[in-house]
């Protein structure tokens, strides 16, 4: 899983050559010969040995990560049909665009379903996980990288001809609505809605929207980019009206293993200063429409393919 940086052994050489110089300044410059030289090397060795493991932390151990997630949230993350043991979505285009800029080599992996994909990242078989929701719980498994990678807005989906006029959470008191298995909602609206809202769990927004579309609920809870390509591919898009306020905005973040070999330091920092430029660049926004419609495509195609 796990290859060594040639850069540790390029800085050796380098910090080698400076202790021979250094241990030569501590040496008598009178009658300093060749062959005192010849003495002074195998300890500029030894002391370069020592140095080695710090020198290899300084440059990052791993040339190589292996992240995992969530395999059924498109457009963010879902499994590859061409390539079933990988994943594609905007989370991987972004993530391959920062292993580029710090030249590491990023393997989207399927682990499984959610939960198995959790299991292999918190033992190390997989070094990352890629949409981890912010959890106080896996902090003894985990080191989030802060800020988070994507913040998915979800919104109130309801009839174009609904009577219910959402503003605020408030307003959906006394509402029957529903919302898919596989939403990612913050931990906190998760307790406040199961206290103060009625909302039917179901596989996946198919049913959600039909029975939204049935007048069997009054609204449904879901992801901006993922309710727009789902109304459109079940041709609700004129029937339906996504409310632009959301009711919960919960952050995706990079969850890097504490039995990650390759958890260290330097690729902690590297990817924080990553996930701090991210907002300006524009690249994530770019990542997400482009596989938005990717999933549209998906969509549209006659043979069975999952659905969020």
């Amino acid at each position: 899983m796990l290859a060594k940086n040639s850069q540790a052994m390029h800085l050796f050489r380098k910090h080698a050559l400076s202790l021979t110089f250094f241990a030569s300044k501590l040496a008598p410059t009178k009658n300093f010969t060749k062959e005192h030289a010849m003495e002074l090397r195998p300890w500029t060795v030894l002391l370069g040995l020592v140095l080695l493991p710090s020198l290899s932390l300084a440059a990052g151990k791993c040339e190589r990560l292996v992240i995992t997630g969530s395999p059924d949230a498109p457009p963010l993350l879902w499994r590859d049909p061409q390539d079933p043991t990988h994943l594609i979505g905007a989370t991987a285009e972004v993530l391959q665009q920062v292993g580029k800029d710090l030249g590491l080599k990023i393997d989207l992996l399927y682990g499984g379903k959610r939960s198995l994909a959790l299991d292999e990242a918190r033992s190390g078989r997989m070094d990352i996980l890629a949409d981890a929701p912010l959890n106080l719980v896996e902090l003894d498994n985990f080191d989030y990288i802060h800020p988070a990678l994507m913040q998915t807005d979800y919104l109130v989906w309801t009839r174009k001809d609904s009577q219910l006029a959402y503003t605020s959470v408030a307003d959906l008191h006394g509402h029957k609505g529903a919302v898919s298995e596989r939403a990612r909602l913050s931990a906190e609206f998760e307790t406040f809605a199961s206290q103060q809202l009625s909302l039917q769990r179901l596989p996946n927004l198919t049913p959600a929207f039909q029975k939204l579309l049935l007048g069997e609920v009054d609204y449904v809870l879901a992801g901006r980019y993922s309710g727009m390509a789902m109304a459109q591919t079940l041709g609700m898009s004129d029937d339906l009206v996504a409310h632009e306020e959301p009711v919960d905005q919960p952050g995706l973040y990079l969850a890097i293993s504490h039995n990650s070999a390759c958890n260290d330091p330097w690729l902690r920092g590297q990817l924080a200063k990553k996930m701090t430029e991210l907002p300006a660049s524009g690249v994530a926004q770019a990542a997400l429409q482009r596989n938005l419609e990717r999933w549209k495509a998906q969509l549209q195609q006659p043979v069975g393919t999952p659905t969020q």
